[in-house]
């Protein structure tokens, strides 16, 4: 009986368990629990030996490196000094002694208005004088031997004074017939022909120095008290491909634009070729500071969270998280502002697997240029 009811009981537990191998998977009928314990074993196991057991990683040293901030703007070209060449006084155009686009030299002439009658007035002037003071001469000879007044000698000597007047006025006259260049510079082009009559104010051409010419642009207020006179001002234009300008800040606008909320600067290029046409428009770059000591890292060694960045340093065969300050972004590297030195080993691969002082095996030391 005793064993006939040991048999009935073994079928029963062999039955229930073959149903589930059948329907359990099926219909979400529960495990038995001596099945679950053999199984999880196994995992467990796997799991407690995975995370005892060294993290492969690989890392890269802090560098020292140069780190610039620039400001990028838009600017226009000006001549160092430029004039509309005008005629002061109505004449007719003698003489073009200039072609468009020549070099000139200060005060070489470029234009000659008719100045005959100017010059026989002058002439006139000038006779007058050497008779004015032909008798002052022998007016002041007489007077040694008291032959005559002495109040006629000073009426002489007035009259020679004005006519040495009316000579330093007919000559200054005739200068205004001489229209010459104000400054050396390239002339541009002639508005005038020989002949032409012109009045005061007819423009004749136009005169710019640009042997070193000046760029004007603006950058906002932001960026006012990191404004110096003699940073570094570089400048390119679609017109001249790959060319760089390298200029400097000459002067900033003592004033902030109040609608703009920016500040105007004046920078100097030096410009020998005359490459640099005044307005020719420019994209320029200001440098607004260079660090040459800068911390670097690679970008991938960055592990943020939120607003806050951390990397994982590797001390000993141990991975610390570090909290660091960021600076600039370079192509594929950032600036650390505080929380490394250099030297410091940093998680460049790995870092998903890690937590703080995790063990960890270094496989492999990557390398980067030094600037």
């Amino acid at each position: 009986m005793r064993a006939r009811t040991q048999l009935l009981i073994l079928a029963a537990l062999a039955a229930a368990g073959a149903g589930w191998q059948v329907y359990g998977p099926r219909y979400g009928l529960p495990r038995p629990l001596a099945l679950i314990g053999l199984e999880a074993a196994p995992a467990a196991q796997a799991a407690r030996n995975a995370g005892g057991g060294p993290t492969n990683v690989a890392v890269a040293p802090v560098r020292t490196g140069t780190v610039t901030e620039r400001t990028e703007s838009v600017g226009t070209v000006r001549a160092r000094d430029a004039v509309t060449i005008t005629g002061k006084v109505t004449g007719m155009i003698t003489a073009v002694r200039f072609t468009e686009g020549q070099k000139v030299r200060e005060g070489e002439p470029l234009i000659l208005l008719d100045d005959a009658a100017l010059r026989a007035e002058l002439d006139q002037a000038r006779a007058q004088l050497d008779d004015a003071r032909s008798q002052l001469q022998r007016a002041q000879r007489l007077v040694a031997g008291q032959s005559i007044a002495e109040q006629r000698v000073d009426t002489l000597a007035a009259v020679a004074r004005q006519a040495e007047g009316r000579v330093r006025q007919a000559e200054a006259k005739m200068n205004e017939m001489r229209i010459t260049a104000p400054f050396a510079g390239r002339v541009g082009l002639r508005q005038v022909s020989l002949g032409a009559l012109i009045q005061p104010g007819t423009v004749i051409t136009t005169l710019d120095d640009t042997a070193r010419v000046r760029v004007e642009f603006s950058v906002p207020e932001l960026y006012v008290a990191r404004v110096r006179q003699g940073s570094r001002v570089t400048a390119r234009s679609a017109a001249f491909g790959d060319r760089r300008f390298v200029g400097q800040v000459a002067v900033a606008d003592t004033r902030i634009d109040a609608a703009t909320r920016t500040v105007r600067l004046i920078s100097e290029f030096d410009n020998a070729d005359e490459a640099l046409r005044p307005g020719l428009f420019l994209t320029v770059e200001l440098l607004l500071e260079e660090r040459p000591g800068a911390l670097l890292i690679p970008e991938e060694a960055l592990d943020p969270v939120g607003d806050r960045a951390f990397v994982f340093v590797v001390r000993g065969d141990r991975a610390k998280r570090v909290e660091i300050a960021l600076g600039q972004r370079l192509p594929g590297e950032v600036e650390v502002r505080s929380g490394l030195a250099a030297g410091d080993m940093v998680v460049v691969r790995g870092i998903q697997r890690l937590r703080n002082d995790a063990p960890v095996r270094v496989t492999e030391t990557m390398t980067r240029p030094t600037s």
